[in-house]
């Protein structure tokens, strides 16, 4: 498959990184993950030099993801990349008691405009992350619970960005795309493990000469590219809503759409609520957030939604989710898979398209919330479905399954991703310090 050429920025980048918690600034180099200066964990956030703003503001021009790249932290752009469709949605509304929803459908729905090519607002990440990327990037390792390692594949392949993408074996499942992949991109697949675990492999792997973490919540890249929803939210409603409502794993959608928000609000405009959704019985920052607890991790297999089950979301770091939700009046909702599954019905019946078990979370919860009284039925509120339209992807396209490059049994007894980053070392053609560093 040819390449798709990448569309240079001129000059410098056009923005810089303040440590959230210090206020040091630094030159981005397009890997650059935290603060050098001593202090406890905190995010770098991404300043701008373009005036923001509503609408094309700021010298937003074109369609697409690359609309906003005056606001996005990139050194390139790439030409076809779709972005966030934005829409009222009266009727679901109206089934959940709300007078004033928004959509914000991040998937595969041609009719309405959506075209993105894994089906979740994860591309956005990905394509914004390889622009931020030096001209000769290190191998980008990445975990993940299935939805982001297709984003970065697909995006890996289409423009030759080398990835090791460690993967839980039944996210396999998830990893369908329009041609077979790129020799670049490596998926390693882990059988009988969790995301957890997928994380913890990735961490060691990472290590290795000529590896780079792609840094997760920590990548200033994931976080404005996934806040490019609140953006289009913005110019498509003409101002922020009240309310944001978004199913979390890390968080790390919710926390790119609030510091969105503060870019481009204006005057005393109050930032919009967030409400992050989980899905029991595994919902880490529901605990964290309501009581300081800790899920039981022995249940990270049990909610539909695995892909909000990471163990280890960025709540106390200094810009994270506990300082979001302070900032912004907001609160973690959860929901059962039970609850889960008729949400996903109620929005095929009424909006007439497939979404996942992730978008059937936030909507069920925020249906709980307005029974509750916790939403009021006249607020503005912008629900993100963050995936969607993979049965009607499936029906229009043929597809092609994404063989791993490497798959591997997770250990039942030991240091399992010790063991495992050992094996897939054994089978990279790198020079031996590299399994070295491993062990």
């Amino acid at each position: 498959m040819s390449p798709v050429h990448p569309q240079v920025r001129p000059g410098n980048r056009h923005y810089t990184l303040v440590c959230s918690s210090c206020g040091t600034g630094y030159e981005d180099d397009g890997l650059i993950l935290d603060c050098s200066r001593p202090h406890d964990p905190a995010f770098l956030r991404t300043e701008y030099s373009t005036p923001a703003g509503y609408g094309g503001a700021g010298g937003r021009t074109g369609t697409g993801l690359f609309r906003h790249a005056p606001l996005l932290p990139v050194a390139r752009t790439f030409p076809g990349v779709p972005g966030p469709v934005v829409q009222r949605a009266d009727r679901l509304g109206r089934r959940i008691g709300l007078d004033q929803l928004w959509v914000a459908f991040n998937g595969y729905w041609p009719e309405r405009g959506a075209q993105l090519p894994t089906c979740t607002f994860k591309d956005f990440e990905a394509y914004t992350v390889l622009g931020r990327l030096p001209a000769d990037p290190p191998v980008l390792v990445i975990p993940s619970a299935g939805n982001t390692a297709a984003a970065f594949a697909w995006a890996a392949t289409l423009h030759q960005v080398p990835c090791l993408l460690v993967v839980p074996a039944p996210a396999l499942a998830g990893l369908r795309f329009p041609a077979p992949l790129d020799p670049c991109v490596r998926v390693v697949a882990l059988d009988g493990a969790t995301y957890s675990d997928a994380i913890a492999c990735a961490d060691l792997l990472a290590q290795l000469p000529g590896h780079q973490a792609e840094g997760g919540s920590r990548n200033v890249g994931r976080r404005d590219g996934l806040g490019t929803v609140m953006l289009a939210a913005a110019e498509a409603i003409g101002r922020l809503p009240q309310t944001y409502v978004q199913a979390v794993g890390s968080g790390t959608g919710a926390i790119g759409a609030h510091e969105a928000a503060r870019r481009i609000r204006t005057g005393d405009e109050a930032l919009p609520r967030l409400l992050m959704c989980q899905n029991a019985p595994f919902a880490p920052l529901f605990e964290a957030w309501r009581s300081g607890g800790r899920a039981a991790a022995h249940r990270e297999h049990e909610p539909l939604a695995r892909e909000l089950t990471n163990r280890r979301p960025p709540f106390t770091v200094h810009g994270g989710v506990r300082d979001v939700l302070t900032e912004s009046g907001g609160d973690v909702l959860c929901v059962d898979n039970v609850a889960a599954l008729a949400a996903m019905e109620l929005f095929e019946e009424t909006e007439g398209i497939d979404i996942e078990p992730g978008a059937g979370v936030a909507l069920a919860a925020l249906a709980d919330a307005v029974r509750a009284g916790l939403v009021d039925r006249d607020e503005l509120v912008l629900l993100n479905i963050t995936g969607g339209g993979r049965a009607r992807q499936a029906r229009d396209l043929r597809l092609v399954p994404a063989e791993p490059w490497l798959r591997v049994p997770w250990p039942t007894t030991g240091d399992g991703p010790r063991t495992v980053a050992e094996q897939v070392v054994r089978h990279l053609t790198y020079a031996p310090a590299a399994a070295a560093a491993a062990r």
